[in-house]
Parts: structure tokens; sequence; C-alpha cells
């Protein structure tokens, strides 16, 4: 039971106990003895301190959001960060990913602007794992990592980032576990209805025909507790319709050797402006009832209905193939350390493909589930708890190709030569810091020169042209998780001991459902119908001017274009179906004794799960003989243990010192499509000296590994952190190792195909051969740095009352080998990483300005129909700014808060380099723009 004499006893000043109360949050949560949120205690409110006038500082907004994230930092037994809401329903940022990337530690990677994904102690979003309310999520993405664009920020109250895990913590990641947390109403304790709305702006403009420039956001949260606190509601609502532009430059590579007369020179180009207009409602819902003073009931619900319509426009130029040709001698070259580039020159003969591209993302989210938590007078404790997620995912891709005619129905073409009449165009170019500018002799926006066709031949047809691709993605994800845990309050050194079981059970699936994008009546050119036209695309900061717009949706609609289902068995090859049964058993022990002029608190135990993953899919092979592949439905997977000891004990010195040390088993399961079955694979007849056993012929094959372990390591933290003004201001150092045990990695390895059905007449001399696949490898070292600070200058001088700041730095550096022995790169590994918010709160007035870092890293890249691509990204640097008021109390607009925000105000690019790193060798650069918003919010 959580007391007075617990929290104090803790180092949790009544100053601060008064500001967890005042935030709307259990004293339980705050205390974060028990690591997840469905396992609090139930408060006596008869012993807990009274908010009241006379013992309470009142602190409120940005610095109240500050001083409680110090408090739960301070009291958790845990290493951790956390950003709770100003107010109901007002997270500091616009974004909930903005938010979390302030933290210490902690960065984001952006998608069309917005703070995406999460990474962790500089690795990326795949090492980690997300909780809503302690529970497993299931992801609008295809891995596990949460996008957390997909969380409206209005809706949540508080995110824990852990980055020590405890035996009772389940669902932990590799360097971190983020627990997105909702409204209590019983904790809360009071009523309220809230209100707000925000206007934004994207100073790009409206990039694409039919997109905004202007969107707006609304929401609304209602808590009230009945019936002498014995029962509550929590409702809260949101909805989004706003737009993101972006200009981007894309290379398709660079060519040549480097060498004199074979310069570095871009390849090709495949540049886009995208509207996008993200619609989005979220619905969240909490009753609590206190069913006896001994047994509390909380059912919560999460909804989310995601639409993510991007209108994509662009040229596609290749520039060292398709029969084009480049004179290295007229070029103007640069000499680096890595050969000859050349910045400028001309191409000629290049075949131009007008793109007009959709790409649309829509996702419905549910999630919810049932606690019961019973607190005995005796000490015992125990609670039930049920949990649900689920994803609902379509991903429409649609590719729409426009030129100056085809050219695969020439009877003069030979190879990759045009024939003397095709149209083509010259370009001139220039390769700078940011990408390429061209120089074009063609108008691509003259709609009788841009016609609807197959420009390059990529169709492989020389009498029906490929008009576009169309590809859309199917996507299933499921999980359900039942918890259960008993804990005793002992005395002694050991202050509690706690057992615990869980179960989960998850299910992804991938249908992909593909055509190819055909003329009607069979023909090769058709002009764009004069009615389809859209207003042009503007390219001119490529140097391209406009182009030829039209929206291909409409197109297939009218049956301008046809779809003809692709039958190729790369299709159900990429399906699969994957399921994961989890058992979890976990004891723990809590840990309290006092210790001179301290307290040594803290917790050790083991968490062992057992592990059953399967997946289905198809192979192909031919198993009757006919020359031609056959469909198998096959299965494999794994069942396996992971045993984890972890220990977190922290020494808390009456001077404000605390000082932590924790040391655990972590884990990271695999990627989720990493584990499907889909397997292509063959028969080498011929001694190449790869069998693995020695006997031919043996079985080759790739796709998927289904038996894949998880990422596993050895961690040990050590922590400095020294509290100060009243418990409102912290400087923490923080170091951290990790042993990597087991990496994932891409190579070639041994695989057992019992159960595969084999080719006709070619029976291999062993049922183990090989498949380039995932695989678990050896690892390395992990390490690094965190410092941090949260200071309200008034703690130096009051003069300064009211202005603060906060951040911190991380460095990490990475050992981990990859397959072959070489220091690998690790997705999302950023080296440094850094954040600092400055900001002033006093009369009502409010104003911050932020920063955030992050050194280059391997980011995703979305590519063809959906998938990922990794390339290297370049350092950036975002910077926002708000500033605000909130009417005091007796104004007449008393409860009214307005505000005004900037993000991205340097206009940051986010930038890939290709493999050769010279400033001009550009693959990526992403031009997102500024953007700004107004809004209120209005508490009755």
């Amino acid at each position: 039971m959580v007391t007075k004499r617990n929290l104090l006893g803790a180092g949790i000043s009544s100053t601060a106990m008064a500001i967890v109360l005042a935030a709307g949050m259990a004293p339980s949560a705050a205390l974060a003895q028990e690591a997840n949120p469905v396992d609090t205690d139930i408060a006596d409110e008869d012993e807990a301190v009274e908010a009241t006038p006379e013992n309470v500082i009142i602190v409120s907004g940005f610095r109240q959001s500050l001083e409680t994230a110090v408090a739960e930092k301070r009291n958790s037994d845990l290493i951790l960060e956390s950003v709770t809401a100003e107010d109901i329903g007002k997270l500091p940022d616009d974004s909930i990913g903005e938010s979390i990337a302030r933290l210490p530690g902690v960065t984001s990677q952006r998608l069309n602007g917005r703070a995406n994904v999460i990474a962790i102690r500089g690795l990326g979003p795949d090492f980690s794992q997300t909780l809503l309310n302690g529970r497993e999520q299931t992801s609008t993405g295809d891995n596990r990592a949460v996008e957390f664009d997909q969380y409206p920020s209005e809706v949540v109250n508080q995110v824990v980032v852990y980055k020590t895990p405890s035996a009772s913590l389940v669902g932990q990641g590799l360097v971190g576990t983020i627990d997105v947390r909702t409204i209590r109403p019983l904790e809360a304790r009071e009523s309220v209805f809230a209100i707000g709305a925000k206007g934004s702006y994207a100073d790009l403009g409206k990039l694409n025909a039919g997109s905004e420039e202007f969107g707006y956001r609304v929401n609304a949260t209602y808590v009230d507790q009945f019936a002498d606190d014995t029962f509550g509601v929590a409702l809260s609502a949101a909805y989004t319709d706003e737009p993101y532009q972006l200009q981007e430059f894309n290379a398709w590579g660079y060519s040549g050797s480097g060498e004199a007369g074979s310069p570095f020179a871009i390849a090709g180009s495949k540049s886009f402006v995208t509207s996008t207009q993200l619609q989005r409602i979220g619905v969240n819902g909490t009753f609590q009832a206190r069913l006896s003073d001994n047994l509390m009931a909380t059912v919560d619900g999460f909804y989310s209905n995601f639409d993510d319509d991007q209108s994509k426009r662009g040229i596609e130029l290749p520039l060292s193939f398709f029969g084009t040709t480049f004179d290295p001698s007229t070029a103007t070259t640069t000499t680096t350390e890595f050969g000859e580039f050349a910045t400028s020159g001309t191409f000629e003969n290049v075949q131009g493909v007008v793109r007009n591209d959709i790409f649309q993302r829509k996702a419905d989210l549910y999630s919810g589930g049932l606690n019961l938590a019973y607190e005995g007078d005796d000490g015992w404790s125990a609670f039930f708890d049920f949990g649900y997620s689920r994803t609902d995912r379509n991903e429409l891709s649609i590719e729409s190709y426009a030129g100056t005619g085809f050219n695969w129905d020439d009877p003069n073409r030979v190879g990759d030569e045009f024939a003397a009449d095709d149209v083509t165009d010259t370009i001139g170019f220039q390769s700078g810091t940011t990408g390429t500018v061209f120089s074009p002799s063609l108008d691509y926006s003259d709609p009788t020169l841009i016609v609807l066709t197959d420009p390059l031949g990529w169709g492989g047809s020389l009498t029906v042209p490929q008009a576009g691709y169309y590809n859309n993605r199917i996507l299933e994800d499921e999980l359900k998780q039942y918890r259960v845990g008993v804990a005793k309050e002992l005395e002694g050194f050991v202050s509690a001991a706690r057992f615990g079981l869980a179960y989960t059970d998850r299910s992804k699936s991938l249908v992909p459902d593909e055509f190819l994008v055909r003329l009607r009546d069979g023909l090769t050119e058709l002009a764009v119908p004069s009615d389809a036209l859209l207003r042009p695309t503007n390219l001119d900061y490529l140097g391209l001017g406009p182009i030829v717009s039209y929206d291909a949706r409409t197109l297939i609609d009218d049956g301008t274009l046809i779809l003809e289902p692709n039958t190729s068995n790369d299709i159900p090859r990429k399906a699969y179906r994957i399921t994961e049964d989890l058992m979890t058993a976990y004891l723990q022990f809590d840990v309290e004794q006092q210790l001179g002029a301290g307290m040594l608190t803290g917790n050790f135990g083991v968490q062992a799960i057992n592990t059953v993953q399967k997946s289905d899919g198809v192979a192909f092979a031919d198993v009757d003989g006919d020359g031609a592949e056959d469909r198998i439905d096959v299965s494999g997977g794994a069942d396996f243990w992971d045993v984890l000891p972890s220990a977190n004990l922290s020494l808390r010195l009456d001077s404000g010192w605390v000082f932590r040390l924790a040391a655990s088993r972590q884990i990271q399961r695999p990627q989720l499509d990493d584990l499907r079955i889909a397997i292509g694979y063959n028969i080498v007849t011929q001694e190449d000296g790869q069998s693995p056993t020695g006997a031919y012929p043996y079985i080759s094959g790739n796709g998927g590994n289904p038996a894949l372990r998880p990422y596993r390591a050895n961690a040990v933290d050590f922590n400095i952190e020294k509290y100060f003004g009243g418990g409102a201001g912290v400087v923490a150092l923080q170091l951290f190792y990790k042993d990597i045990v087991s990496y994932i990695d891409n190579d070639v390895a041994v695989f057992d195909y019992t159960g595969f059905p084999l080719p006709v007449g070619q029976a291999p001399a062993t049922p183990i051969g090989l498949l380039n696949s995932e695989v678990n490898t050896g690892g390395g070292n992990f390490y690094g740095a965190e410092l941090s600070a949260t200071l309200p200058l008034d703690t130096f001088t009051e003069t300064l009352d009211g202005f603060g700041v906060t951040g911190g730095v991380g460095y990490t550096k990475t050992e981990i080998e990859n397959a072959q022995g070489e220091i690998d790169v690790i997705p999302g590994y950023s080296k440094w990483v850094a954040n600092g918010t400055a900001y002033f709160e006093k009369w009502g007035f409010n104003a911050r300005g932020s920063v955030r870092y992050r050194s280059e890293f391997l980011a995703d890249f979305t590519g063809f129909g959906g998938n990922i691509t990794r390339r290297l990204a370049r350092a950036e640097t975002i910077v926002d700014a708000q500033i605000g008021y909130d009417f005091q109390d007796g104004s007449a607009l008393e409860g009214l808060s307005v505000y005004i925000q900037g993000q991205n105000l340097t206009n940051q690019p986010f930038v890939s380099q290709f493999d050769v790193p010279v400033p001009e060798a550009v693959i990526d650069n992403q031009e997102y723009g500024r953007r700004f918003l107004a809004g209120f919010t209005y508490r009755f």
C-alpha cells in the first residue's frame, strides 16, 4: 500500500507528492515499484497526503509537466524518463512522437515531417517495445515498432520510457520499453470537461492539385467521478485533418569508377512532390469502479481510424541507362579522396517517365482491456488483466507512367537504343550538397507531348505496354494478452514478493493483391483525357518546370486504365501468416532498507519466457515434372525458452543524491516479416564446394527464417543523480553497457528442408541445405553515456523565477559484428543524440524553444510497394518554438489557454547519402518546410 510514509521514505517530498496528485497520477504510478501500471496498488486516501491549500504548492503548465517527470524519475527503482500532459488532454507538443523525442537519450525519425518512430539510446525502433497502459500493442507498420502518429496526443496523459527492465515488466525491449498511458478517472480526483482546437499551416503551400495548405485538429475530454468517488469515467476524442507537403530529390545512385575519364556521376533520378492529407480520429474511454474497499475494476478502450492519402507527382530520369549518352570530357568535376566526382554536365537521349502516383494507407486500430486489482488489509494483493489489440491495414500503391511515346513497339529499336524519330531530352545537370538540379529541353507539361504509355518498356512486352502498377497490401495484426499476479508485503530487507504469469497470443498476416496497369483497348499510347487533366505540378525546385498531372484513380474508375492481375509466383511468395504464443512467468522481490543517512530500494528477480513461433506460407518447386514451378503450402517455426534475470538497486541519500545500479538479461524479438516462411529453392547438382554436408546434390534457397531467435544481450547500467530545488530539478549521469550475445543479420546458413516437397527427379542427398536469409549470429559491445538536466533557474536566484532549461546529450558506441565479422551499421543507430528546451512560464505567459539533434544513422525509407529500403541519413537538427497565455483565476476567460507553435523553423531537410561519402552524392533530400499552428484549450 502506498502511503505518505512510503513515499517520503523513498525520497519524495510533500511538494513533489502534491505535484503527482495535481497531475492526475496515482502515487503508485509515480512510485513505479511495479513497472507496469496495470499492477498498481489502490491508494489509501486516509493515509495519503491531502491536497489542501495549506500543504500544496500549485504548479501548472509546462513546469508542472517537468516537475512530475522529475518526481517519476526520482521515485522509480527502474531507470526511466517520462513526459506528462501539462493539463488534461494537453501534452507539451503537437505530437506524442515529438514529446517522446525530447527525452534524454531518445530521438525520432521523421515521416512526411512528423516524428513517426522512436530510437532509444541511439538504436532504432526495432530494438524497443511499446505498450499502451502496460499492454503490448499491434502496429500500423509491417513489424513490431509502433508508429506514434497513430496515437493522438490529445488522448495521452503520460508516456514513460523504461531504460532498464524489472522481472515484472512484461513485454520489455532490448534498449527500452515505452509505456503510453491514458487518464484514469479515479486517479484524477476531480471533474474535468475540456475542449481544444488548433489550425495548422504548411508553408510549402499547395504543391499538388487538390492538396491543402491549411488544416485543423479538434479534441474534447471529459472526466468525472460519482457515488462518493467509487465510480469514475474518462472520455477523450480527437480528430485531425491536416496536410503535409514534401519536395523530394531522389537519385537512383551514382555511376562511374571515380577514376580519370570515369567520374562518379548521377545515374538517374526519381523525384517527387508529395502532398499528404492525414485524417485521423482517436477515441479513448476508461471506466473505473471501486467495487469494495479492497477491489478496483478498470475497463478501458482505444480506437483510431487512420487515413494517410498521398499524391506523388514527379519525373523519373534514367541518366546512365536505356540508351542515354554522357561525355565525361565535357563535365565539370571535383577531386575528392574517393576519386573524381562530376558536379555538372549534360546527358543526351534521355527518355523521361512522368509519374502520377498514389500512396494511401488506411488503418483501424482497436485496443482495450479489463483489469481487476485487489488490495488486502493483510499485505496481500493480486490482479487480473486482459488486453486486446488489433490493427487492420490497407496499403495501396498506384504507379502511373506517361512519356513521349512507347518505344518497344518500334521495329528499329535494338536493345537499349532509341529510334531516330523518338522524342528524347537533352538535360543538363548540376549536383550539389542538397541534390541535383536539371536543365531540360522538353516541356513536360504539354499534354500533346506527354501521353499515357510505357516509355522505357518496363513491362517487357514488344506490343503491350505496362502503363503502371497497382499494389494493394492487406495486413491484419491481432494480439491477446492475459496476466495474473499476486504480491505479499514483507518485513525486513525484502519488503515485498511478487509472482505473476502472462500469456500472449499474436498473429500477423500479409495478403498482397497486385495488378499490372494497361491502357484500354490494347492501345500502346493514349492521351490523358482532357477532363482528367489537373493543374500542372511545379518542379521548379529541380529545374524541371511543370509536368502533366492527373489522378490515376480517376482513370482507373473511368476505364482509361485497366487492371490486369499479376499472376507471377513472386506475388503469393510475399504472403505470410505468423503466430507467436508466449508464456511468461516472473518472480520478483522488492527491497527497502534504511542505510544510515539514506535508503536502499529496488528489486531483483527473474522472468522466464517460453516462445512458440510459427509461420505459414508458400514455397515453389517443380514437383510434378512439367518444368513449371508448383505452389506448395509450407509451415515452420521454433519453440524455445529465454530466462531473464534482472536487478535494480537505488541508494537514496537525504542530501538529494541517488545512485543506481542495474543489471539484466534482455531480449528483442525479430522483425515479424523476417519470420515469414515464404521460400524459393532449387537443387544444386554441380559440385561447387558449398554443400553444408559435403554431399551432392543439395538444396539452396532464399526467403524468410521462421526459426529465428531474438536479439539477446547482457546489460549493466549505472546512474548518478542529484535532485535539488525542492525536488523540481535534477542533473543525471547515465552509463550503460550491453554485451550483445545474439544478433540478427543476413547470411547464408544451414537449413533443414525436411517436409518441403522436392522437384521431380532431383532428389538431394540430404534434406540439409542452405538458405539465404536473416540468421542469428554473434554480436559485440554496445555502450555509452547520457548526461541530462532539468533546471528551474529560480533554484539559483529569485531574479530568474519562471525561467528554466531541460535536456540532455547521449553518446553511444557500437562494436557489433555482422555475419561476416565486420562492424555492422545497425538500423537507426546514431552515435550522438541531443536535445534541449529553454522556457519561461509566469503570470500566465509561457514561451519555450526546443532543439533536438541526432548524428547520421541508417534510416528507413518507403520503397516500391511499401517495402522498406535502408540508407544512411545525414545528421539533422530540428528547431521548434511555442508561446502561449493561460488566463488567470478571476479573469472572465479563466480556464482558457491560447498558443501558437512553429515546427522545423530552420526548414531542416531529411537527407540520405550515397555509399561514397561525397557531400554532393545525395540519394534523398526531403524538404518538409515549416509548419505553424495556432490553437486554444478551454477547461470548464
